[in-house]
């Protein structure tokens, strides 16, 4: 064995040893440690199968020793940059899903067995062979076609981590900056010299990236004792920002748009990487079809948007500072469709009548005071009319309860088509109605009577057969004096209803009408 083959082997198992020291070390402290450390443990591990392989490799004097060698060799290097990028993507916060790790572990798997049994088919080498002129351990070689396909797997999974670590770089806290160093430059070495060997530039039949992956180990090891890589990690960017639940859009101090995450992608499927820069104006038009609600400013809060989609967004704006001191804009959109949903749920079930779908009592007390308090500021009339079913206990006594709710229903819908938007009308309790409106008693009259004969005239049809109705209602009109109030005028309609039901019932009273009399 001459100097320089003994150099190589040495170079060899130098990376071998440490990397099988960083597997162990890692391994020992591992409960010190975020779950990335086992990736690491994992990705040394292989490192370690390939430098040893390759070192024994280059002992060997026979062909059987190299081609047994060479199948151990590979179960380190056909794993070891695959590991290498999923540590680094397990490092920044990258998800990767188990379908992915799947279709990925399948190229080197099946490199394996192609090596494994490249006697039988050569799909991996066309030809293997002890040179003829250096001799063993020196190996010749012609590549086949998955050896190509191989070769170019491995150089993308080395050339992604080292591009998914640089890109990390500037937003980067100093202190994780060392353990990017050693992340890029222990992909960015084996890259170099990979490319070197695929060249021919390197010397013949001797694999060079077992020699220089010693440089990568040391950086490793630098950045666990001086930035505690493991202990402490970069809280990566795209992993919390494409993790929130509302959607982020980022705008620059110009207010063009320089970035925005998974879930502003799924409530605006139309905002795309092509409208990076440009004004936040025209890309809210082209993703939402309308102009911007308001001035975006940092102190809008709780603005409230509802799209053509019927999707209902709370927007709230804050100030973004840069790390070059420059100012941008975060607009969070927040989802609440389902809120305002079950809110419009609720109002409905507190202020309106479960059987009959119109007001309640509880609506109608707090709209009325507000017009009642409206009308008598502006000395304008307000009436209230009580409306009582006549005889509606004989109808459940009769019929049951089930056609009495019928009879109920039946009658807030006659009633509701005559009254217009300005007269409100509710369900005062039990078998009672009541309406309110700004005219005077005489306007309350003759709609009280249209409503009693439209109720006579259209009597409600149900399975035990035909059932008349008929209404007695009184009517009271405000008096603008002192000590007028809404539960006063509600007093006097109800006394002028009790004299409706007195006189015969199917009758309407005024107030008035029952002082004079």
């Amino acid at each position: 064995m001459n100097a320089q083959l003994t150099a190589y082997i040495t170079l060899i198992c130098v990376s071998g040893v440490l990397n099988l020291y960083l597997c162990l070390y890692v391994f020992i402290k591992r409960h010190n440690y975020t779950n990335i450390a086992r990736f690491f443990i994992v990705y040394a591990l292989s490192i370690a199968i390939y430098c040893f392989g390759s070192a024994f490799c280059l002992m060997a004097t026979t062909f059987q020793q190299i081609k047994y060698w060479t199948i151990i060799l590979y179960i380190g290097l056909a794993f070891a940059p695959l590991l290498g990028l999923l540590f680094i993507m397990q490092y920044l916060g990258i998800y990767v899903s188990k379908k992915m790790y799947i279709a990925l572990f399948a190229i080197p798997f099946i490199s394996f067995i192609m090596v494994a049994t490249n006697d039988l088919h050569h799909f991996f080498y066309r030809e293997f062979k002890i040179d003829p002129i250096l001799g063993a351990p020196y190996v010749y070689e012609k590549i086949g076609i998955w050896y190509m396909i191989h070769g170019v797997f491995i150089f993308s999974c080395m050339f992604v981590a080292f591009l998914l670590a640089l890109s990390r770089w500037r937003e980067t806290a100093k202190v994780y900056r060392p353990q990017l160093i050693a992340l890029m430059f222990g992909q960015f070495i084996s890259i170099i010299t990979a490319f070197l060997y695929l060249i021919g530039v390197t010397p013949t039949g001797i694999d060079p990236v077992p020699m220089v992956l010693w440089v990568s180990s040391l950086l490793y090891l630098w950045a666990i004792n001086s930035s505690r890589m493991f202990t402490i990690t970069p809280i990566a960017k795209n992993a919390i920002f494409n993790s929130i639940n509302d959607g982020v859009i980022v705008l620059d101090e110009s207010y063009r748009l320089i970035e925005y995450n998974k879930a502003c992608k799924s409530m605006f499927p139309k905002i795309n990487r092509s409208m990076f820069g440009a004004d936040f104006e025209k890309v809210w038009f082209g993703i939402s079809g309308r102009k911007i609600p308001s001035n975006l400013e940092p102190a809008m809060v709780n603005q409230e948007i509802e799209l053509t989609t019927g999707r209902i967004y709370q927007v709230r704006t804050s100030l973004l500072q840069h790390q070059n001191d420059s100012k941008g804009l975060l607009i969070i959109f927040t989802d609440i469709t389902e809120l305002k949903r079950l809110q419009l749920e609720l109002e409905y079930q507190a202020y309106y009548d479960e059987l009959t779908q119109i007001f309640n009592r509880r609506a109608f007390f707090q709209k009325c005071e507000r017009l009642f308090h409206e009308a008598m500021k502006s000395s304008l009339p307000f009436t209230t009319i009580l409306i009582d079913i006549d005889y509606f206990k004989k109808v459940n006594d009769t019929y049951g309860h089930d056609v009495g709710d019928q009879v109920l229903k039946h009658v807030a819908q006659v009633c509701q088509m005559q009254v217009g938007k300005d007269i409100l009308f509710a369900r005062y309790g039990g078998e009672e109605f009541i309406l309110a409106l700004k005219h005077n008693a005489s306007v309350g009259e003759s709609l009280a009577n249209q409503l009693r004969q439209q109720v006579e005239s259209q009597p409600l049809t149900t399975s035990e057969g035909v059932v008349a109705v008929t209404l007695s209602s009184g009517v009271a009109e405000a008096v603008k004096q002192p000590g007028e109030t809404l539960n006063h005028l509600l007093n006097k309609a109800d006394k002028a209803l009790y004299v409706a039901k007195r006189e015969g019932r199917n009758q309407v009273c005024v107030y008035a009408g029952v002082e004079n009399g």
